[in-house]
């Protein structure tokens, strides 16, 4: 238990100095990005300004004040939990960010589901028929799912599921209905990685004198594929979906419009388009905190998976 307390302090503290970067960085990036936020706001391609309104902006926003200035204004924002507003609604960033999270969690895990449903059946069989048919036939689903981009899928199952068979909602958020197709999406578009990750890691478990020793044991078959290999193995399907929670936050955007779900990427899209600073600038720090978060629930389900391999055996004890 000490372990794992000293754990979660190490990450805490990781944690800290990830959103002092993140922040530095997320600042400098704004500042170096082409375009002008006032000059967005005030539409200056389609209805004419005066300087005087532009100045008024900028002191209104702090864009007037030296760089260290404005971070540290915004630093110590984020210190109390306070990203500012948006400049184009003039709603606080952070409930605007809190209030579209839940829906992109929800979908994050739909995916996972899918995910594991489909990766666990697929790498057990070619696994366990290595060199043969059923091996051939997971593998080609797998380069398959690999070759089809996400929304060129969700686009597929639009058309059969939603406009041909008139089965399953096409856009929102409400029933269950409207979490299958942006879940299945998702978690077909992650599966090949992992059905081939899991595939090889299998092999290799089954190969080793452990497994060997187990069936000199005399325990069944049944046992030592559940009870220890598929374990064992899906230690690396738990770093893998750790290290690629990131880009899976980024491409979980792509998903989130095709199915018009009220999540953080349809939010951040449209802040991209705006120039919203405020609220960009705090999506990318609460996407990165997420990240390292998730990354400590994976260090700690090693835990679960393993009690003795990484934290020792007094966290399992």
């Amino acid at each position: 238990m000490r372990r794992m307390l000293s754990i979660i302090g190490a990450r805490m503290g990781q944690l800290v100095i990830m959103v002092f970067v993140l922040s530095l960085a997320t600042f400098v990036l704004m500042k170096v990005t082409p375009g002008d936020p006032i000059r967005s706001i005030l539409n200056v391609d389609e209805i004419a300004t005066t300087t005087a309104e532009e100045e008024q902006l900028l002191k209104e926003y702090g864009f007037d004040q030296p760089l260290l200035t404005q971070y540290t204004q915004w630093l110590k924002g984020v210190v109390q939990l306070d990203l500012g507003l948006s400049m184009i609604s003039s709603e606080p960033v952070l409930g605007m960010i809190m209030s579209r999270l839940p829906a992109t969690l929800a979908l994050t895990a739909g995916g996972f589901m899918v995910l594991l449903c489909i990766t666990v059946p697929l790498g057990l069989v070619g696994a366990l028929y290595e060199g043969r048919w059923p091996d051939y036939v997971t593998r080609w689903i797998a380069l398959l799912g690999a070759s089809i981009p996400s929304f060129w899928l969700g686009l597929l199952f639009i058309y059969f599921f939603s406009l041909k068979l008139n089965l399953l909602p096409v856009m929102g958020m409400g029933s269950i209905e409207h979490y299958i197709l942006p879940s299945v999406t998702l978690g077909m578009a992650m599966a090949p990685m992992y059905i081939r990750l899991l595939r090889e890691r299998l092999i290799t478990t089954l190969q080793s004198s452990y497994i060997e020793a187990a069936r000199a044991r005399g325990l069944r078959e049944s046992t030592i594929l559940f009870g220890h290999a598929l374990k064992g193995s899906l230690m690396s399907v738990v770093t893998l979906f750790g290290l690629s929670m990131g880009s899976l936050l980024g491409g979980i955007t792509v998903i989130e419009m095709l199915f018009s779900w009220p999540g953080m990427g349809e939010l951040i899209v449209q802040a991209v388009m705006d120039r919203d600073y405020p609220v960009i600038q705090g999506y990318i720090l609460i996407v990165g905190c997420l990240v390292v978060l998730i990354n400590l629930v994976v260090d700690l389900t090693y835990g679960l998976l393993n009690p003795e391999i990484q934290h020792g055996k007094e966290w399992a004890s």
